[in-house]
Parts: C-alpha cells; structure tokens; sequence
C-alpha cells in the first residue's frame, strides 16, 4: 500500500475531474493506493465494507454466492468504481471483486467520499451519472441472457471483449472456459463446443485462449440474432 496525490493523478475519474485543489487533497489523504496480482480478491462478499474502491488499472470480475454456486454478474474495466451500490447503501459486500490480471486500486474512506458528495454537486452529479449508466447496462444484459440464445451470448462476449476491452480484434481470454460459460450461463462443455463451431466455420481462430475474430459482420449477426 501507499499513499497517493490525487492531484497529480492522470486517471482521474470522471467524477474526481470537477473537485478543486483543496478536495483533492481531502480526498488524497483518505485515500491508499493497492495492487493485486491476478486471481486475488479485492473486496469479498459479506464483509464489511468501509471503502469505495477506485479501479485505477486493470480487468475484474464480480461474482455474487448463489444457494448453489458463485455466479459472475459482469466484467468491469478500469478506470471505474467498485462497489459503489454495496457500499454507500449497506456496510455488508454484496458481492466479490477479483483481478483477472494485475490491478491497480485505490481505497477511498467512506465517510470522506460522502462528505464530498454533499459539499460538491458537480462531483455527485458525475457519480450519479455513472450509477444509472451502470444500471442501465445491467438491464442490458439481464434482456440478453433471457431472450439471446447461448450461441448469440457467446458471440456478444467475444465481440465485448474485442470492442470494449481490448480494442482488438484479436486478444486473448481474460476467462477460463468454466468462467465464459458462466458468464454466458450455460455448461462449460456447450462453451467449448460453441467455440470450436465458430472456429470451425472460419468466423474465429483460436489457440488456447488467444482468439482473433476473422468474420465480424457474420459474429455481430449470430450475436444479434442468437
């Protein structure tokens, strides 16, 4: 861990872009820089929670315990806040946060965070902004798992992942086939199958998780058309 000038930080949120030098500096000296190695938990369900977390750097899943097994509920990238819904609404973790890859974050105290909501409208304003982008991408997706089929699912997480993540058409998988068929809830043999079908059918290749999309327009089709 260390301490961090949240003023002369290039990642700036979008939020934290519209607090003066004066609140940066508040902000700065509540706030505690951490990394993690890929696989490492950095908030984990049912535990108290007394930070907002600000993704500086990385890739993370969230995942929630079911009666039956641990669910992923989506991927988020940095720069972006973690666990804004959990934290500022209850004092429990309703869900899990892991790194994919190595990450970068910062531990903001949650009584600084919500005095600079109440003296910055503008700072509020940009959090609130973000919530409800959040929810509604979260709706989003909860209309894709229910009326794509798995075929289209799959095909929109790969194309997810080379728009919004990677900005590539070619990358590799930030998630083990059982993790992807999570994601896409269905059965990690379905996945695999799935995956080799595309790959068969010259729309991919891949190469244990290095995949590079070959046919766009017919994946964005079998994505829209399930």
């Amino acid at each position: 861990m260390k301490s961090v000038s949240c003023s002369d930080c290039l990642i700036k949120s979008e939020a934290a872009k519209n607090l003066d030098t004066p609140e940066l500096n508040i902000l700065g000296n509540s706030c505690v820089e951490t990394s993690f190695n890929k696989g490492d938990t950095i908030f984990k369900q049912d535990a108290l929670s007394s930070n907002i977390i600000y993704l500086q750097s990385g890739l993370v899943k969230l995942t929630m315990e079911g009666p039956q097994r641990s669910q992923i509920l989506r991927l988020k990238q940095a720069p972006c806040y973690l666990g804004l819904p959990t934290t500022i609404g209850d004092k429990i973790n309703n869900y899990s946060a892991v790194a994919l890859e190595p990450v970068t974050a910062c531990f903001i105290d949650i009584n600084i965070f919500r005095n600079l909501l109440s003296i910055n409208s503008d700072f509020s304003y940009e959090i609130i902004i973000g919530l409800c982008k959040n929810e509604l991408d979260q709706f989003h997706r909860c209309v894709k798992l229910v009326q794509n089929q798995i075929y289209g699912r799959l095909a929109g997480n790969l194309l997810y992942f080379a728009d919004e993540i990677y900005k590539s058409e070619e990358f590799n998988l930030p998630l083990s086939r059982s993790e992807l068929a999570d994601l896409v809830c269905t059965s990690r043999e379905t996945v695999s199958r799935l995956i080799s079908n595309l790959a068969q059918e010259n729309i991919i290749s891949i190469s244990g998780k290095h995949v590079k999309i070959l046919n766009r327009e017919i994946l964005k089709k079998i994505s829209q058309n399930g």
